[in-house]
């Protein structure tokens, strides 16, 4: 898939993106609702964390969901990317397949918290990277 030439927003409009998809995240899980659609909005809020980094360094992305192709092309720039972060990359499978019956298991509550744990790692992350 060819690279987009220009993707709008600078990183800081990124990071607000992630920031406001990890709010949504952190929110009490309404009545009715399922923890794998609040952990979708985790994994959004650390692959809009990634392109900020991207933004910020003029870098191009694929508009994709997988933090792991994200995460490769940030080191393939040479900046070292702490563990921590490399490790969000489990989060990809919720920007698809926990959002549609029957293709994954019912998240319980305590992958949701460790979803939300790594979302913010990488919102944190790359919050010092953009400034």
């Amino acid at each position: 898939m060819p690279l987009p030439k220009h993707v709008p927003g600078s990183a800081e409009d990124w990071l607000i993106r992630a920031k406001s998809d990890l709010a949504i995240a952190k929110t009490n899980l309404p009545e009715g609702a399922l923890y794998e659609d609040l952990c979708f909005h985790a994994q959004q809020a650390a692959e809009k964390a990634l392109k900020a980094v991207y933004q910020k360094n003029d870098w191009a992305f694929r508009y994709t969901h997988d933090i792991d192709e994200l995460i490769a092309g940030i080191k393939r720039e040479g900046v070292e990317v702490p563990k921590e972060v490399v490790e969000a990359d489990v989060l990809t499978r919720f920007a698809w397949e926990s959002r549609y019956p029957y293709i994954g298991e019912q998240v319980p509550e305590e992958e949701y918290q460790e979803a939300i744990r790594q979302a913010e790692t990488v919102v944190s992350w790359a919050e010092q990277q953009i400034k």
